[in-house]
């Protein structure tokens, strides 16, 4: 048996022997609110995906299947913000206020304005179509990192990669650019992102790899010292004001800055696959798992 494979076999492990979903009862960490537990708030949907929050607290998400975004304010109501949403799935606001998604029904970047207007950022890589752009993180100067893995959907007419796309890469969209730029070649299925609000960290997620890089942000989009930081997939990931790192699979999981698992949120679905920081105060964890949407309160606030 090779390094590797002893590497996650131990992984394996540790994490049937502190996973509270098969009996082990953990206790949460501070960053949860003192008494708060998960609610939730509909089940009426049919994926739930890509949450984002807006510079009042509302929180917009997707449900992909049914090809439309919803808005939760901080009042606590639920409202359809458009329909006939290119299938977007990833989402994240930029200092505009505009929300952009990945739009995978077309391999596409949307920016959608408050008002509901729709715009194309971006439609193809040299001429050939995305796999589908999964999911993305804006930086502060308006750049977009997004992640294109393949995943076949029912509702493309296609039923393999464009062979002009060579395998599911990470890209950087300069900011004000119609082309963009591949920064990561050397991923196999990439997934979840989100970046450091002082510009200097990027953590993205490698389905194929079971875990969790880390890079440093060099200039023009760039990346350097991608290092593993955590043994661990994510559909969707986030970071609150201590630096910790959320992921969403089985549940809620988070790391600490140095990559050490310190808590775990149970989530009854068969798949968690997104979550953002919401409400006036960003302290509403906003989760989305399958046909459903909870929250739970929390002593820590999320960053963007």
């Amino acid at each position: 048996m090779g390094n590797t494979r002893r590497f996650y076999l131990a992984v394996l492990i540790l994490g049937l022997l502190t996973d509270p979903s098969i009996g082990y009862t953990q206790q949460h960490t501070d960053i949860i609110a003192k008494g708060a537990t998960l609610e939730l708030i509909s089940g009426q949907f049919s994926f739930t995906e890509g949450p984002a929050v807006d510079k009042a607290g509302n929180i917009f998400f997707t449900d992909q299947p049914n090809n439309k975004i919803w808005k939760y304010d901080t009042a606590g109501k639920l409202s359809l913000f458009i329909d006939k949403a290119g299938r977007s799935n990833g989402t994240h606001f930029d200092k505009k206020g505009n929300l952009v998604t990945c739009a995978d029904e077309n391999g596409q970047l949307w920016s959608i304005d408050p008002r509901g207007k729709k715009k194309v950022l971006l439609k193809d890589f040299n001429g050939h179509r995305f796999n589908g752009p999964n999911d993305l993180w804006i930086d502060q100067g308006g750049g977009i990192y997004f992640t294109d893995p393949y995943f076949q959907r029912e509702y493309w007419t296609r039923k393999k990669p464009d062979p002009g796309i060579n395998g599911e890469n990470l890209y950087y969209l300069p900011a004000g650019k119609t082309k963009a730029i591949v920064v990561d070649h050397d991923l196999g299925r990439p997934n979840g992102i989100v970046g450091s609000p002082n510009g200097k960290w990027l953590y993205v997620a490698d389905m194929s790899k079971n875990t969790i890089f880390k890079y440093a942000i060099n200039n023009r989009g760039s990346l350097l010292n991608r290092q593993p930081f955590a043994p661990e997939t994510s559909d969707g990931m986030k970071l609150d004001e201590r630096g910790n790192l959320y992921l969403t699979n089985n549940g809620v999981s988070v790391y600490d800055p140095t990559g050490k698992k310190i808590d775990h949120i149970d989530v009854p679905a068969k798949w968690t696959a997104n979550l953002c920081f919401g409400g006036k105060n960003r302290d509403i964890l906003f989760i989305t798992a399958c046909e459903s949407v909870y929250i739970i309160h929390m002593n820590v606030k999320g960053v963007e």
